[in-house]
C-alpha cells in the first residue's frame, strides 16, 4: 500500500468517526440549511429536561418568568390564574425554600419579573396605575422597575417612560443587558402586525426609541432573552423557542433548539444561567414525565383527583437543561 493510499484510508476512518457522534459536546457540525456553515451544538442528544424545584417553585399551579439573582441563590418568577404575583424563593443549603410574595407585588396583575445582570434593580411588566393616590388599574400592561434597597426590600416601582411604554400598547417579558439595554415584546406596536421583539439602548438616563427584532424573517419574535453582554438572544416563536446570535451589527440566523425542548408543546420564558450551562423555561410538557399505566385498573374519582392536583396536570411548569452557551464574565 502506498503512502497516499494509507492517507487517504486514515482521512476516511476518521471520517467515519467523527460523523459516528464521536465529537465533543461543544463541537460545532455543518449546516446545510446556511451554506454548510458550522452551528453551535447548544443541547448534547443525551440531555433530557427536568423539573426545577419541584413541588416547591413548580407546582400544580401555573408558573412561569425564571430569573436569578447574581449569586443564583434567589430565584424569582411568576404564579396565578385570576391575578399574576410575582414570587421568589431562597436556595437555603441546598433546597429551595417555601415561595413568598415579592414585597412589590401581590396586588394587581404582576408578571415577567427580570433581575439585572448587577441585581440591582428587578425589571417586570404590570397593569397598576399610572398614578399615586389610584386604585384601579389601567387597561394596559407596561414595563416597571424596582431598585434594591437591602436585604429583602426593594423600592416603590417605577413606570418607565415613553418611548418604551405606549398609551394603548402592552409589553411583556423584559430583559436587561448589563449596558441596560432593554429587551422586550409588544404586539401590534406602532403598527406592526403580531407579536414582535424590540431592543431599547440605555442612554444614560432615558431608553432610546425601542428598535424591531427581525431574528427569524417575518415569524413573530416573543419572550426575548438577552445575554448579558448580548452575544446572543434565545427567544420564542410559536411554541418552540429559537437561539440567535449577534453577528455585526445585526443577528445571525436564528437555530432552533433540540427536540428534548421543542417537543411540540407550548414553550415560553427562556432564561440561561450566568455560566452558560442551563436553560430554563416553561412548558406545559407532560410527555417523559407522566403516564397513566395501561395495565392497571382505571383510575377512580380519589386517582383522578390525584393526578390533577399533581405536578405534571399540564398547567405550566418551570424546567431546565443542560446547555452549552458562553459563561458570562461577573
Amino acid at each position: 500500500m502506498t503512502l497516499f493510499h494509507r492517507i487517504l484510508k486514515l482521512t476516511v476512518l476518521f471520517a467515519v468517526f467523527a460523523c459516528c457522534g464521536a465529537l465533543p459536546a461543544n463541537s460545532q457540525q455543518p449546516d446545510p440549511a446556511h451554506g454548510q456553515q458550522p452551528k453551535p451544538v447548544i443541547i448534547d442528544t443525551a440531555a433530557q429536561p427536568k423539573v426545577f424545584a419541584e413541588g416547591t417553585v413548580s407546582s400544580p399551579f401555573g408558573e412561569w418568568a425564571t430569573s436569578f439573582t447574581p449569586d443564583g441563590k434567589t430565584v424569582f418568577f411568576c404564579r396565578g390564574a385570576s391575578y399574576w404575583t410575582i414570587c421568589y424563593s431562597k436556595n437555603v443549603n441546598g433546597q429551595w425554600t417555601r415561595p413568598v410574595v415579592a414585597p412589590f407585588s401581590g396586588k394587581y396583575n404582576d408578571t415577567d419579573p427580570f433581575v439585572s445582570p448587577d441585581g440591582k434593580r428587578i425589571v417586570f411588566v404590570s397593569n397598576r396605575p399610572l398614578n399615586a393616590g389610584e386604585e384601579s388599574p389601567q387597561k394596559n400592561y407596561h414595563l416597571w422597575y424596582t431598585d434594591h434597597l437591602s436585604g429583602d426590600q426593594w423600592s416603590t416601582p417605577t413606570h418607565i417612560d415613553t418611548p418604551v411604554n405606549l398609551q394603548g400598547s402592552n409589553n411583556y417579558a423584559p430583559s436587561v443587558s448589563s449596558s441596560g439595554t432593554l429587551f422586550f415584546c409588544s404586539r401590534g406596536r406602532e403598527g406592526n402586525k403580531g407579536m414582535a421583539g424590540y431592543c431599547a439602548k440605555w442612554l444614560g438616563d432615558h431608553y432610546d426609541r425601542p428598535q424591531q427584532l427581525i431574528l427569524l424573517g417575518g415569524e413573530e419574535v416573543q419572550d426575548p432573552f438577552t445575554a448579558p453582554d448580548e452575544s446572543y438572544v434565545v427567544f420564542l416563536s410559536g411554541k418552540d423557542l429559537y437561539y440567535c446570535p449577534k453577528q455585526g451589527n445585526g443577528w445571525g440566523p436564528a437555530q432552533k433548539l433540540a427536540p428534548q425542548v421543542n417537543n411540540g408543546d407550548p414553550n415560553s420564558s427562556p432564561y440561561v444561567s450566568r455560566d452558560g450551562k442551563t436553560l430554563y423555561y416553561t412548558s406545559s410538557r407532560v410527555k417523559g414525565f407522566y403516564k397513566r399505566d395501561m395495565k392497571a385498573r382505571p383510575l377512580d374519582f380519589d386517582g383522578v383527583e390525584k393526578e390533577s392536583q399533581s405536578v405534571f396536570n399540564s398547567e405550566g411548569n418551570i424546567l431546565m437543561i443542560s446547555i452549552h452557551l458562553p459563561a458570562t464574565p461577573k
